[in-house]
């Protein structure tokens, strides 16, 4: 009895020892995580928090996948050690996403509005009336069929490509975090792939491939009549100053001479616009000039935000400006699935938050192949698309007038033509690897869309090619 009460003792003394080593460890590891925090810069902290709310609300409330899968595989798996620390809470029937470190350090939320998408709530803002800003939904004038041949539908007849296959089916081609490629060959799909977990219903973020599409939808008001290139003194503040002298077509290139750091490492000019500022467009339109006006290249998501402003304001009334991108655009075009996110005041944020599926981001580059015409119309001015794939002056010919790349990614022109990309190739391309390559001479578009960080060092050069050659063999 007294050996049984022993060894009953020995084991309570045990567990008191397991349970005082553990408890020990959690306050340990409690202290270092605090601590870590502390010594955070907490504009870090908030930027991150506010990254997580944005992307899981986006992807839950737009493209409609599960929160967790989400948070590990699009915040935590490439992200910044801290994004390792963010937990979630997805508030369905109010339609918003709380992200903070560990729960509740630096808490952000994010709101999801009718046909806009969602947006981080600023601080001091309730959600009620943030959701207040929301976009008319209306009937499409086109609507797609599935029995209708694609574009104009969803169906395709495209007979098995073997040597086509072979490159669609080979992952190093393809690269690491692929989620959809979507091959087209004289106005239809000849092939596609798509990712564990995605399909051609999977509305996808095209984060700077959205300028593109900016531009354009800035060109439907050219079209009208309301907008011209050469307008000059575009903001209040810069009629004034040596900025009078910008114009919309030093911004669409690129060149307008304002500072903006395109840095993602940390807080800098373009993370502090997406993820802490209300008013995206006035933080942009604050900066001053760093270099001369329309002489050289600097890459800006600040440009893109400036743009956006400059055509919402050209529609005049701001709540027809929310429904244009839809009625001057994605709906004549078939672009069913898009939806353009706007920044909590109101203005789309056209550098970087558009989702649609593989398919519609494909329908744009056709539109763009065919010189912003779609069934007879014309939706953009004659010439436009080209001068958009012109060079744009001070780029060295490595970016186009419009919004869009003449080199892929990673590369220059005479590095991609001794790739064996076409000479007339021109590129949409957005961070973490989205690409659309456009070559008017093959009438082919390749898309390329995932989850790729530029660490990697995935290029989709060799698939282009590849591609190229099996479908126009020598």
């Amino acid at each position: 009895m007294a050996d049984r009460k022993d060894r009953l003792g020995l084991r309570r003394s045990r567990r008191r020892r397991l349970v005082r080593r553990t408890a020990g460890a959690f306050v340990a590891v409690v202290a270092v995580v605090t601590g870590w925090l502390a010594m955070a810069p907490p504009e870090l902290l908030r930027v991150g928090s506010a990254y997580s709310a944005k992307i899981v609300c986006s992807n839950v409330f737009v493209a409609y996948r599960d929160p967790a899968q989400v948070l590990a595989q699009d915040v935590q798996a490439p992200g910044h050690p801290l994004l390792k620390l963010m937990r979630i809470e997805v508030d369905r029937p109010n339609r918003l996403v709380k992200a903070g470190i560990l729960g509740f350090f630096a808490q952000r939320i994010a709101v999801a509005r009718d046909g806009l998408g969602c947006t981080v709530l600023p601080e001091g803002i309730s959600a009620e009336r943030l959701i207040e800003l929301r976009a008319e939904q209306r009937p499409p004038e086109t609507v797609a069929t599935a029995d209708a041949l694609w574009p104009q539908g969803e169906r395709t007849e495209a007979p098995a490509d073997p040597a086509l296959a072979s490159v669609l089916d080979d992952p190093a081609l393809t690269g690491p975090g692929m989620r959809a490629v979507v091959v087209v060959k004289d106005g239809r799909i000849v092939g596609e792939r798509y990712g564990d977990g995605f399909d051609r219903e999977t509305p996808l973020l095209g984060w700077s491939m959205t300028k593109t599409v900016n531009a354009a939808i800035l060109g439907t008001l050219v079209k009208g009549g309301k907008l011209s290139l050469d307008q000059k003194r575009l903001f209040g503040d810069w009629r004034t100053d040596n900025r009078a002298g910008i114009s919309i077509a030093d911004l669409m290139g690129m060149r307008s001479g304002l500072a903006f750091d395109e840095d993602y490492g940390g807080v800098t000019d373009v993370t502090r616009m997406l993820f802490l500022e209300r008013d995206m467009t006035s933080f942009a339109a604050a900066m001053p000039l760093a270099r001369p006006v329309g002489q050289a290249f600097a890459y800006s998501s600040g440009t893109a935000m400036l743009l956006s402003r400059i055509w919402q304001d050209a529609v005049g009334d701001p709540d027809r400006a929310l429904v244009t991108p839809r009625a001057g655009l994605f709906e004549p075009i078939g672009m069913r699935s898009a939806i353009l996110e706007t920044d909590a005041a109101g203005t789309f944020v056209g550098c970087s938050y558009l989702y649609a599926t593989a398919r519609d981001w494909a329908r744009f580059g056709q539109f763009l192949l065919q010189d912003g015409s779609w069934g007879g119309r014309a939706l953009l001015p004659d010439g436009f698309v080209a001068w958009m794939r012109s060079a744009a002056p001070g780029s060295g010919g490595e970016y186009g007038n419009g919004q869009l790349w003449l080199s892929g990614p990673s590369s220059t022109r005479a590095e991609d033509l001794r790739l064996g990309v076409a000479a007339d190739a021109y590129w949409l391309i957005g961070h973490d690897g989205q690409t659309m390559t456009i070559i008017p001479s093959r009438r082919l578009i390749v898309l390329r869309l995932g989850l790729t960080p530029s660490s990697l060092g995935y290029k989709p050069q060799a698939m282009v090619v590849e591609i190229a050659k099996a479908l126009s063999p020598p």
